[in-house]
């Protein structure tokens, strides 16, 4: 089976790990072999093959942030007022040194970039706000909105892993 994207001659067993991964990629290759009927030896080898691709990128623990006080997240779009190159990479870079992010992505649209923070707090966010975000470069808006009620978080969308036929 062809897909595209790099990820050559992926069969079903290969999105099967994938899936497995997913849902806890800490598990032994005893427990991988198990959940996608292979020998722990043949998982062993299939996941390394799917890691030396680069079709799998590494391994984190899901922190529940809620836990440790993080009880409120922020949706954050930012505009600038120019979208030169180096404009945007000074932009880039003095996100990177926020520490109080922890997605940005460049878009397309109205705004340029969105931002996801986590904050303790609404005296917390306006903190942030005056600290990191009101003093990075070429800022010519801020919007804020607060999630409210998280509906769904997945680490991949079903779609990615799911066969292809």
């Amino acid at each position: 089976m062809q897909i595209e994207s790099g990820a050559k001659d992926l069969d079903d067993t290969d999105f099967r790990i994938l899936r497995a991964l997913v849902g806890d990629g800490r598990g032994s290759d005893v427990v991988l072999g198990e959940r996608v009927n292979l020998s722990s030896t043949a998982a062993a080898r299939r996941r390394k093959i799917l890691e030396e691709k680069g079709i799998i990128s590494g391994y984190s623990a899901v922190i529940n942030q809620k836990m440790l006080g993080f009880t409120i997240t922020v949706l954050v779009l930012i505009e600038l007022s120019s979208q030169a190159e180096s404009k945007l990479v000074e932009f880039e870079e003095a996100v990177l040194k926020c520490p109080s992010m922890s997605f940005c992505s460049f878009i397309s649209g109205e705004n340029d970039f969105m931002m996801l923070i986590n904050v303790k707090s609404f005296d917390d966010y306006d903190s942030i706000y005056r600290i990191e975000l009101s003093n990075l470069p070429y800022v010519s808006k801020i919007r804020s909105s607060f999630l409210m009620r998280e509906v769904a978080r997945r680490r991949i969308a079903p779609v990615v892993v799911k066969n292809r036929a």
